[in-house]
């Protein structure tokens, strides 16, 4: 190959916001609907920001019409002075600086979740256009920002400003704030249509995160002339959410996390009536929890650092688990709960059926990872462990709590005494040993190869489907374990109910890395776990059970992205002759099929996956190439914590109620609001 000529003039320099522009998945995670969201959380987050630190206390969110969304808080507002280095205003240096902002500066910020400085830069850089208002010091002021493209450069220009920032005119000095409008870009977004349910879910947590916080959503997109005539279920809907209409809630709470914990627990059985709060502060973090015990049997803790939520937990989880560990341990052994001779109960007793929301305060955050899920900071450990120890005393030592932490005791040492029970089923769902291999003798045709990172398991809906799919599979990296039955639905069993299920015991064999707590995702044999069932109400219902006991009992199986969903074909259009052949996932996609086979067609309707044959099989729904694969993941815990309980547990009326507005059984992501999907290509659906 003949060797190019390569000197430091080849070599290009982004400037601007470029690098955004040419790179948005380096910013943002992806271009699909959570990267779409992802702008807008930016911008929310500044408001956040403002309220947290004491400066603001409304936040107005709005969805027009035109698919665009604004922001508006009353805080401080941007500054608008010229900025010393770069000799434009504070609001152009925002808008288009990366790595600029506030919040680098203790001073201005005590806590911030935005942290890196490139949250208004780049949802500027990702939009058709931004406008943005500022009111301070008793004057308006207004700036706008285009992106177009420059036929001469041949590229896209983005974030331009129009025109120096501009006094527009004046305004109380009692009148304060920031106001952002801004259009995503639809030549960068696969989709720019902001859902409601998602922006809601994350206001709704925010307000709960912030006492005392008002945050208004509205979305002009629904209205009652294009609503009640022609969907009169869905405004019924809206008015159970509580909205007017045009659509608009406001959330605020006066009990912050502690009306959350209650939120969260609205349907199940309480051991008492209102969740146990507290405050405090040690070695300069700010820590709030919230705890209310269930009648589940699985703990759910949610917590946050700087509002920002980490699903994937860290140190401050670490903490919050000793702290109440080492807390009731000793108030059992101080009120003669436990004898000298009883050994100390587990964490895992206490945390039975426990409902958390952990939400902390601090400078100098480290996450780990781009998309912050998870608390990086060793130093927080300690400090949240002993404001969770000096908090529950204090409340332990209150009169009125006294039976609250009697129970909580009780519920505890019943845990134990269920635990010392199973931990003969558990060691031997967990054990590499010949009982173990009996649980999958004629069950699982496992694939030959042996990196767990290319080989993908079916959990396969029935024998006859299980015989096809075992048929068609590639041997070296594909292995099938059909389900005979039902699995056991895990929402509100005991582990040792669950291990008692042969089916369940089987998953949990297959994949290798144990379950709950003691579940290790680098024992893990296959790194895609793919549910395989019909597209009916049986194979609804499947997915739901299994999708519950991955998120109760292997929770980092799903947060790590090893869960996927294989879609079969409802539809196969043909001709007799053989000359086209086309499948299709729901009724829109067959109309489309039927227009590109044309005059002559056939209609095949598959009603379960054992009509297929092997070849059809492997095309449409194991094939690699050409498969409809979408991954699971949690992008709202919360929400999904509501979801499983409403599908799953006991609340009949709110499950009704769910599935007469949203059952579609042809639709995977009826499943969970809050589940999102992903098509294996990397695009959302």
């Amino acid at each position: 190959m003949e060797q190019q000529h390569y000197d430091a003039g080849d070599i290009t320099i982004l400037e601007g916001l470029d690098a955004v522009r040419l790179r948005p998945g380096m910013y943002i995670g992806s271009t699909g609907t959570r990267g779409l969201h992802h702008i807008l959380w930016e911008i929310v987050d500044n408001a956040i920001d403002e309220a947290a630190n004491g400066y603001a206390d409304k936040i107005d969110v709005r969805i027009y019409k035109d698919g665009s969304v604004s922001v508006e808080d009353n805080g401080r507002g941007i500054p608008t002075d010229i900025h010393p280095k770069t000799k434009v205003s504070g609001v152009q240096v925002v808008f288009t600086q990366l790595h600029a902002g506030g919040k680098f500066d203790e001073h201005n910020y005590s806590f911030s979740g935005g942290l890196h400085g490139v949250g208004a830069s780049v949802t500027n850089a990702l939009s058709k256009w931004l406008k943005v208002r500022v009111n301070k010091d008793g004057s308006t002021w207004e700036m706008e920002f285009h992106s177009y493209f420059d036929e001469q450069k041949n590229k896209v220009e983005s974030g331009v400003p129009v025109a120096p920032l501009q006094k527009t005119g004046r305004c109380p000095k009692s009148q304060h704030g920031t106001f952002v409008h801004f259009m995503p870009d639809d030549t960068v977004f696969s989709s720019v249509e902001f859902q409601l349910s998602t922006v809601s879910h994350r206001l709704r947590e925010l307000a709960f995160l912030n006492k005392g916080l008002s945050i208004t959503l509205t979305d002009e997109r629904i209205t009652a002339n294009e609503y009640v005539d022609e969907d009169e279920e869905y405004t019924q809907q809206l008015d159970l959410m509580g909205a007017t209409q045009p659509y608009s809630v406001t959330f605020c709470y006066q009990g912050g996390i502690a009306d959350f914990a209650a939120y969260l627990n609205e349907g199940k059985s309480r051991l008492y009536s209102q969740p146990l709060y507290y405050k405090g502060e040690k070695d300069g973090i700010l820590v709030e929890f919230a705890i209310q015990h269930t009648g589940e049997f699985t703990e759910s803790l949610f917590s946050f650092v700087n509002n920002i939520p980490t699903p994937e937990g860290g140190y401050h989880e670490m903490g919050f688990r000793g702290g109440i560990t080492r807390m009731l341990n000793d108030y059992a052994r101080d009120n003669k709960l436990l004898k000298e001779k009883d050994a100390n109960l587990l964490g895992d007793d206490f945390r039975e059926g426990l409902t958390a929301v952990l939400s902390i305060k601090m400078k100098n955050v480290q996450f780990e990872g781009q998309t912050k899920t998870k608390l990086g900071n060793p130093e927080a450990r300690s400090p949240v462990e002993g404001c969770v120890v000096e908090g529950l005393r204090a409340l332990a030592a209150n009169p009125k709590n006294k039976k609250t932490f009697e129970d909580i005791i009780k519920k505890a040492q019943g845990a134990a005494r269920v635990r010392i029970a199973a931990r003969q089923a558990k060691d031997t769902a967990r054990a590499k040993n010949s009982i173990d291999s009996l649980t999958l003798v004629g069950k699982l045709a496992a694939c030959s190869g042996r990196k767990p990172e290319l080989n993908e398991l079916f959990i396969v809906e029935g024998d006859s489907a299980g015989g096809t799919a075992k048929q068609a599979r590639v041997r070296q990296y594909q292995s099938i374990l059909p389900l005979r039955g039902k699995p056991l639905n895990v929402e509100k069993k005991r582990l040792d109910q669950v291990l008692a299920n042969e089916e369940i015991r089987t998953i949990i064999s297959a994949l290798g890395a144990g379950v709950g707590n003691d579940f290790n995702l680098d024992k893990l044999n296959y790194h895609k776990v793919i549910i395989l069932s019909d597209a009916d109400q049986d194979g609804f219902h499947i997915r739901c059970i299994l999708l519950t006991f991955f998120y109760r009992y292997m929770r980092p199986l799903v947060n790590a992205g090893h869960v996927y969903i294989g879609m079969p074909p409802l539809y196969k259009v043909y001709k007799a002759n053989g000359s086209a052949e086309e499948y299709a996932y729901d009724d829109k996609e067959l109309q489309q099929k039927i227009e590109k086979v044309g005059r002559g067609y056939l209609i095949q309707r598959y009603k379960g996956l054992g009509e297929m044959s092997a070849d059809q099989l492997w095309t449409t729904t194991m094939d690699p190439m050409r498969r409809n694969l979408t991954q699971v993941t949690i992008e709202d815990a919360a929400a999904a914590e509501d979801m499983i309980t409403t599908l799953m547990g006991d609340r009949v009326e709110g499950r009704k109620e769910f599935l007469n507005r949203n059952a579609n059984f042809n639709k995977v992501d009826t499943f969970m609001d809050k589940v999102k999907l992903k098509k294996e290509g990397g695009n959302e659906d």
